[in-house]
């Protein structure tokens, strides 16, 4: 009998090839080999990577994974979509996967209302680190460091929102409510009830603001924060959605703290169940919105992206 505390599938992103979690179980998808993953999304049963950092791989209904796009540009984030595959990349644009199997570009999102800000704190050019797209069909675009740029047409216009200072590092929309979105930034949790126009951001209960990953567990929001860019002091904490709940730190079944930074995309939910994975390649599930975890598996190659199918 499986144990009840493990999710019943999970896809694990690692530098050395996708793996699939079951039954406690992690996997080599034989399919796949060896190629770096560094980032995955999900939609009615079909999967996508973002595959040796410009390719795009599906997952065909038989399991075998094809490469449908290439591009020249370095590719970071993708989101699929009920209005298409959007894919961010290094520099700050984004793309779009056509029906030809090319990776179009978005042109309207080369002129969004202060792009010229954009920028890294280390100097280098900007990129679209994550895509969400919310229940009502919004589109949310985080530009690390350049806010969250939103569509409400399917991308033909983009609107900048939130102050480029918050830093943030994720966007997430919520699964079952559809103007809620959530980000996780610098400054703490970013929270949006209409659909990406005005935000709050909550921190009450956190040792430490710097957040890197975000995700939603049934009436928990789950957060992944550290001292800082460079990790230290690495948590996980959860929180209600209520305006002013505090935040209170996970530690049942987990390490007081973690050295390194649990990233963007490294933290995943579907209803009670959750998952994250570390930089040094462990995995913790619960199966109660983060409440307890369990360690199922540790030694893998390092994580760089997990999603619930």
């Amino acid at each position: 009998m499986s144990d009840p505390r493990t999710p019943s599938e999970l896809l694990i992103g690692t530098n050395q090839g996708l793996l699939g979690l079951a039954e406690g179980e992690p996997r080599a998808d034989p399919n796949f080999g060896t190629r770096e993953v560094s980032a995955l999304g999900v939609r009615d049963g079909e999967a996508w990577t973002v595959t040796e950092r410009h390719a795009i791989v599906r997952r065909d209904p038989q399991g075998a994974w094809v490469e449908v796009a290439r591009s020249d540009l370095e590719l970071v984030s993708l989101v699929a979509t009920s209005q298409g595959l959007f894919v961010g990349t290094e520099e700050a644009h984004l793309l779009r996967l056509g029906d030809d199997g090319g990776l179009d570009p978005v042109d309207a999102f080369e002129t969004i209302e202060g792009r010229e800000t954009w920028f890294t704190p280390w100097g280098g050019p900007p990129a679209v680190r994550s895509i969400a797209q919310d229940l009502s069909g919004r589109l949310h675009a985080n530009v690390h460091v350049g806010g969250i740029p939103r569509s409400v047409d399917a991308g033909a216009t983009w609107e900048p929102t939130i102050d480029i200072d918050a830093d943030i590092h994720q966007v997430v929309a919520h699964p079952s409510e559809p103007d809620v979105v959530l980000a996780a930034g610098a400054v703490g949790l970013a929270v949006s009830v209409d659909g990406g126009a005005r935000w709050r951001i909550e921190r009450e209960g956190l040792h430490a603001t710097y957040a890197r990953a975000v995700a939603v567990s049934v009436e928990h929001v789950l957060l992944t924060v550290s001292n800082g860019p460079r990790g230290g002091r690495a948590a996980i904490y959860r929180t209600a959605l209520e305006p002013g709940s505090a935040f209170e730190r996970c530690t049942v079944g987990l390490p007081e703290w973690f050295d390194g930074n649990i990233d963007s995309g490294w933290l995943d939910a579907r209803g009670p169940e959750v998952a994250f994975g570390t930089g040094d390649g462990e995995i913790f599930v619960s199966s109660d919105a983060g409440e307890r975890w369990t360690r199922t598996a540790e030694g893998l190659p390092a994580i760089r992206a997990l999603r619930f199918p």
